[in-house]
């Protein structure tokens, strides 16, 4: 019996209990420390990405090739499976271009540019889950992800830019400048692009509250069947003040806690976190 599989770049940041729910397959990016290679998930946490920067070292992270690309589609149509594979967003990373080539020498693999990141594009790879369970065809399946990208509502609040600064995103100065006056900047995900939100000032679980208050504005546009929680070195506690925070004053079928991985953890840090959903 044919199948449909549904993969996806580590990116997207579900969690391991989402992936083996759904049968997902990852294609992991590349962190490279030094002379050393690691594959983002598989053999490097988040929390090896902060104990190197500590340390000094400098982490980078690198889009899948074409090869791999090739090699993850072959073996997942090996059986003459079909194949969705939802990327993260071509203005971040060429990994859409990497995975649209690769996908040129298959005739059942579909490739969707997410235009986004994190459990933005994660919330995409959930719905392709569903709809491959339902029997949807991957052309099917990529016909409705390319509307539904665009109903995406992503944004992270950043504690301290330092990790921006050290990957080129933002100047030391304007970093420096942001701690002396406690800014906590929304990084917002627009047309397929990062842009720079509301600035919210004081300590880091005040500009929480705010930035998730802020986020629900307008509730007759929610889309209440999922939100997603995602974040990177924080407080268990501040997780569920978020979670509290949402419970209270909307309504959500699904509220899912995901940890962001090693890309999201490189470019801003510890002390990250992002409420994603999706608008009507």
């Amino acid at each position: 019996m044919v199948m449909i599989r549904v993969s996806a770049d580590s990116t997207c940041d579900l969690s391991p209990e989402l992936l083996e729910r759904f049968n997902i397959a990852i294609t992991p990016l590349s962190i490279t420390v030094g002379d050393q290679v690691y594959r983002d998930g598989v053999d490097i946490r988040p929390e090896d990405i902060f104990r190197f920067v500590d340390e000094g070292k400098t982490c980078v992270t690198g889009a899948v090739n074409v090869y791999e690309y090739q090699k993850h589609f072959q073996e997942l149509t090996a059986n003459g499976d079909q194949v969705i594979h939802i990327c993260l967003g071509s203005g971040f990373s060429s990994c859409y271009n990497h995975a649209f080539l690769a996908a040129q020498d298959f005739s059942n693999v579909e490739v969707v540019d997410s235009r986004n990141l994190s459990t933005g594009s994660g919330h995409l790879v959930y719905e392709a889950a569903l709809m491959a369970a339902d029997g949807r065809s991957p052309a099917e399946i990529k016909e409705k992800l390319d509307v539904m990208r665009s109903k995406i509502d992503a944004s992270f609040i950043i504690d301290q830019l330092d990790y921006l600064a050290k990957g080129g995103r933002c100047s030391s100065i304007t970093a420096q400048g942001a701690k002396i006056l406690r800014l906590k900047p929304c990084i917002e995900v627009r047309d397929g692009s990062m842009i720079v939100g509301r600035k919210y000032r004081g300590v880091f679980e005040k500009a929480l509250k705010l930035y998730v208050m802020d986020r629900l504005h307008d509730a007759a546009t929610l889309d209440q069947s999922r939100m997603f929680i995602t974040a990177a070195g924080c407080d268990p506690a501040v997780v569920d003040m978020v979670r509290s925070i949402i419970e209270t004053n909307a309504d959500f079928e699904e509220i899912i806690v995901t940890e962001a991985g090693c890309t999201i953890s490189n470019h801003c840090g510890p002390n990250t976190l992002g409420v994603l959903f999706r608008r009507q």
